[in-house]
């Protein structure tokens, strides 16, 4: 690898555009040696704009580009099983967005060829490279609000009215739970340190959005009788929370998922007493360019390798569940 990591960009959506393209150029490991799109009117449009040196009308240009160490995957959530294999094959290391893919079998396979190409995969949790987790998890840790029993989380915006938003294609994996709903189930695995046992799910699903479901809402069991209690949606007021309640007091997370600077941070109760936690401010998408770059060179990933497979597993039982309206046993 160069003195920094080389990354090509494989399609233009427009979190890759407007947020972790100019996040990675902003890293300090990273830069963007290449643009991908299957019109090359496009991809040259953007490498012009960031000043891309290259630009590619395929993803397999870009693949075939042996100056490439990287590879970022923006594309629908149908699409990365393929990607993510293709790259690994072609010797590139891979951060997917999320989810990482349809199925949990999905899943254990692209991080098979992976392991088997000897490259790095991670799946595009920015949140979970924010200093403010890490505080979050190290105050829990200490023992501050005593034993946990229980989690609650939120994510939901209202953006129904799209017709053409990919998040609304059945088969292209749409739906709340896959888009939103995985970011308080994956946060309570990483506060609880372990696996749900099992999960029961409502939802809402949509005839007007190609039957996925627009909003959701479960229950996900822990050992020792924790829980967490969370709903999510792409059709309700936006809003986001996290709230972790123990024996002894309880933490509120104003901005769990996408907070940056000014409004990282978070509540203690104890008490009577009330502490205030404004931890380090950093743009996540940044961390996470530099994160990977260092988990590349051998650094202990801040998300274990698989993860994914796992978060995936909690994610299809919920899935099972709202269609079967059934509890599910991840057992």
């Amino acid at each position: 690898m160069a003195d920094k990591l080389r990354w090509g960009i494989m399609g233009c959506a427009q979190i890759a555009i407007h947020t972790v393209l100019p996040a990675i150029q902003e890293s300090t490991t990273g830069e963007i040696l290449a643009m991908a799109s299957r019109s090359l009117e496009k991809s040259r449009a953007i490498a012009e704009t960031f000043g891309i040196p290259r630009a590619y009308g395929s993803y397999d240009e870009l693949l075939a580009d042996p100056d490439i160490d990287a590879v970022y995957i923006p594309l629908p959530n149908h699409l990365h099983r393929e990607w993510v294999i293709r790259a690994a094959e072609a010797g590139k290391h891979v951060l997917c967005e999320k989810p990482i893919a349809l199925t949990s079998a999905e899943a254990e396979e692209m991080l098979a060829a992976c392991r088997k190409a000897g490259v790095h995969l991670a799946e595009a949790f920015m949140y979970r490279h924010h200093p403010q987790m890490a505080g979050l998890r190290e105050v829990i840790r200490r023992g501050e609000i005593g034993e946990l029993r229980l989690i609650r989380g939120a994510f939901t915006y209202n953006d129904a009215a799209d017709a053409g938003n990919i998040r609304f294609k059945s088969a292209w994996g749409g739906g709340s739970l896959y888009d939103v709903g995985c970011y308080p189930l994956s946060a309570a695995r990483f506060l609880y340190e372990a696996e749900p046992e099992a999960v029961t799910v409502h939802a809402l699903f949509s005839p007007e959005h190609d039957g996925v479901d627009m909003m959701a809402s479960g229950l996900a069991e822990f050992a020792g009788g924790r829980s967490l209690i969370f709903d999510c949606g792409m059709w309700a007021h936006n809003r986001q929370l996290l709230e972790v309640l123990g024996t002894e007091g309880r933490i509120e997370v104003p901005v769990p998922f996408n907070a940056r600077y000014e409004d990282a941070g978070f509540t203690v109760f104890v008490g009577n007493e009330v502490r205030t936690y404004g931890t380090e401010g950093a743009n996540p998408y940044v961390r996470q360019a530099d994160h990977f770059a260092a988990a590349v060179l051998g650094a202990e990933p801040v998300v274990a390798a698989d993860d994914p497979v796992s978060n995936m597993k909690v994610l299809e039982g919920c899935l099972g569940s709202a269609r079967r309206r059934e509890r599910v046993d991840l057992a």
